[in-house]
Order: structure tokens, then C-alpha cells, then sequence
């Protein structure tokens, strides 16, 4: 066969290893593990780090404020240096609307060595400890919660045994770029870090998102949270690879009732949310940079290019490989876009995805390059994430 065919086959070989080898991740089914309602419901403090989020506290705060929940619970947002109010907006919301208790408090400069967020969050940990709670609720300032999601959050925790509850929150989708980009950003997260797999005892797989963790206090304790991973961008990994390496049981899965309400209208802005971090993820090593740029267009680009280009070159092999691995991608892609309540159409245009966030990655490696380093509300930090190397 010819190099072309071979690279057909190969990419038709990778599909149908990742369809059935890589823990299922294109499956969405996976939500909160079965649970009970524990008998005496632990105390909880809610930790909101907030840098310039007057725009989406009103959407997002009231409902952290008025959860259902039958245990103790307040919530602490750190204001982390903003010029646009951040903090007395939130004060304003919690007079307006009541609920749980707020505490709005301010860490001033992080220290050489933290990444601004973390250090928010240090911050909020620590003003938490005073009340001696159990649990954690580690959320980001753009996140809504149903009324009951820290009760669903902690009973799931409480009474099964876990260190570390994470639910994927349901990211925006309304602008034409947002239906094209978000939905794969979550399908593509899952694919590096299936959360099946996450869940296992002893498995090396281990992550969370940021915006809703639910953490036991003496967990985080136990794996030094969040001193450990103080160097980290992207945090939400290297908290979980933390825990689970301090010997914690750890959960994610995706959400139901738990919304990012953070617009991402343009391309621009979205490709800035991936490009942000993206080479941090890859540990700022060119060879595994190379390796991702090589394999997203083996696995990504190469099926619909093998299809058309087949008849071309006359080959019947190319097209039927190309073909047959561009099915099997848009039909691993379909439960997602379903999770997304997005049409069934966009399922085919998943390698036109790829390419952009092929695309968003090359651009991060060279921000790396050119001193910009990965960056958080405002922040750069041009320091390599050892966080993720080292734990």
C-alpha cells in the first residue's frame, strides 16, 4: 500500500481504539454516583475566588447564596484585586437577596511563586478553617448552581466514601462560535482524561474541573491544598492528581443543574480560554507538543482528507478507511452535542474544531516563547507549570 493508505489505516486504527480502549469517554452518562441522604449533614464552606467578575456575579452568587442545604454552610468570595467592583457588588447581592452567610475578604498581591487564582484560593481556605468545616466547595465566580446541587454534591461524597466530588459544569452555548467550540472542548477533555478511569483506585488518571470541586477539608490537608500545586494555571488538574496522589478517592462527571453563565461571544475569546493554558498542559515540552500537532492531524484531519482525496488517487482502501474513521468520530462526537442540545449536523465539522484548537495550541506554545507565558484575569505567567510534572 501506498504512504497515503497506510496513514488512513492508521487513523482508522486510533478510532477504533479510542471508541472502545479509552474508557468509553465519549459516553455522557456518567453523573452524580448514587447516593443517600447522610443522617447528620457535615458543615461546608463555599470558597468563590473572583478577579473582575461584576459582570456574571449577578447571574451566578444568588444562587450559591440561597442553596438547600440542611447542614452549616457560608460562603467566601475572594475578591482578588479587582477594578470593577467585584466585592461590594457581592456584598450588595447578598443584602439583596439573603441566604447563606458571605464573607467578602481580600489576599492582596500574590507572593513570587503563586499563580493569582491559587492564591485567592489559599486565601479562602484559610479564612474557611476558621470554621472547622468538613467539606470544601471549591467554585469559580461564573458558575450557577441549582438549589440543590451542594446538597446532592455532598451526599454523594458523604455517603460514598469520596475525597474529591467534581461535576463539568455546563459551559454557555448560544453564539454560533460557542456551538462550534465549546461542545468539543469538553469532549476533547474528556478524551485526554476519561472520567471513568478517573475514578479507579490507583489508576494514574486523575483530574477535576475548576469550577465545581467539592473537597474534604482533611483531604486537602492530607495533600497540602492548595500549597502543592501553588505554581499551577491549570489548577483544577494538578488539585486532583494532588489528591489522589495523597492516596484520596476522587469523581468527576458531567453536570445537570450546574451552569457557567460566562459569555464567550467571540472566537477570539475562546480562543483565548484555550490558549491560555494549553502548552501548560502539555508541560511546555516541545516533543510533546510536536506529538499532539502530529496526532491531531493524524486522528482529526487525515479521515476527511483520506474520503475526498480518495477517489482522486484512485484508491478504494484510502476513502473506505478515510470514511469509515470519519464515522466512527462524528458518531463518538454525537452524545456530547446531545449532552449540549446541539443539532446533529455539527457532528461531521468535529475536524474543523480540531484544526482551530490544533491552531490554539501552536499559538500558546509560541506566547510561551515569545515571554507571555499562560495568563488568569489580567495575570501572566511566563514560570514553566511544574506543578503538573511534579504531582
Amino acid at each position: 500500500m501506498s504512504a497515503v493508505a497506510w496513514t488512513a489505516v492508521g487513523s482508522l486504527a486510533a478510532w477504533l481504539w479510542l471508541l472502545l480502549g479509552q474508557g468509553f469517554f465519549w459516553r455522557t452518562d456518567l453523573r452524580l454516583p448514587p447516593r443517600r441522604e447522610p443522617d447528620d449533614w457535615p458543615s461546608v464552606c463555599v470558597v468563590v475566588p473572583a478577579r473582575d467578575e461584576a459582570g456574571v456575579l449577578p447571574a451566578s452568587l444568588p444562587t450559591l447564596l440561597a442553596q438547600d442545604y440542611p447542614g452549616r454552610a457560608e460562603v467566601f468570595l475572594v475578591d482578588d484585586g479587582s477594578s470593577d467592583g467585584t466585592g461590594e457588588l457581592a456584598r450588595e447581592l447578598a443584602r439583596a437577596h439573603g441566604g447563606l452567610p458571605l464573607t467578602v475578604d481580600s489576599p492582596g498581591e500574590p507572593p513570587a511563586g503563586w499563580t493569582g487564582k491559587l492564591w485567592a484560593v489559599r486565601h479562602g481556605i484559610a479564612l474557611a478553617r476558621t470554621r472547622e468545616p468538613v467539606y470544601l466547595l471549591l467554585t469559580d465566580a461564573d458558575i450557577a448552581h441549582a438549589p440543590d446541587s451542594l446538597r446532592t454534591l455532598v451526599a454523594a461524597a458523604h455517603t460514598g466514601g469520596l475525597d474529591l466530588v467534581s461535576q463539568m459544569a455546563r459551559l454557555r452555548v448560544a453564539s454560533v462560535w460557542e456551538r462550534l467550540v465549546v461542545p468539543a472542548f469538553v469532549y476533547f477533555f474528556a478524551q485526554l482524561y476519561p472520567f471513568r478511569w478517573i475514578a479507579v483506585r490507583g489508576s494514574r488518571t486523575a483530574a477535576a474541573a475548576g469550577g465545581c470541586v467539592l473537597l474534604r477539608a482533611d483531604a486537602a490537608e492530607r495533600a497540602r491544598i492548595p500549597d502543592a500545586i501553588r505554581h499551577a494555571v491549570i489548577d483544577d488538574v494538578a488539585l486532583a492528581r494532588a489528591v489522589k496522589g495523597a492516596g484520596g478517592h476522587i469523581w468527576l462527571g458531567l453536570a445537570e443543574r450546574v451552569d457557567s453563565v460566562r459569555p464567550y461571544p467571540r472566537l477570539h475569546d475562546l480562543w483565548r480560554m484555550v490558549s491560555r493554558s494549553a502548552y501548560a498542559q502539555l508541560r511546555h515540552n516541545p516533543l510533546l507538543l510536536l506529538g499532539t500537532v502530529v496526532g491531531l492531524a493524524v486522528v482529526y484531519l487525515v479521515p476527511p482528507l483520506a474520503f475526498v482525496t480518495g477517489p482522486v488517487v484512485g484508491s478504494a482502501a484510502v476513502t473506505a478507511a478515510g470514511g469509515l474513521a470519519w464515522l466512527l468520530m462524528t458518531a463518538t462526537y454525537l452524545p456530547m452535542l446531545r449532552y449540549y442540545r446541539q443539532p446533529w449536523w455539527l457532528a461531521p465539522l468535529l475536524p474543523v474544531t480540531a484544526f482551530l484548537y490544533l491552531l490554539m495550541t501552536v499559538d500558546s506554545a509560541v506566547q510561551h516563547y515569545r515571554g507571555r507565558g499562560a495568563a488568569w484575569k489580567g495575570r501572566t505567567y511566563a514560570r514553566p507549570d511544574t506543578a503538573l510534572d511534579e504531582h
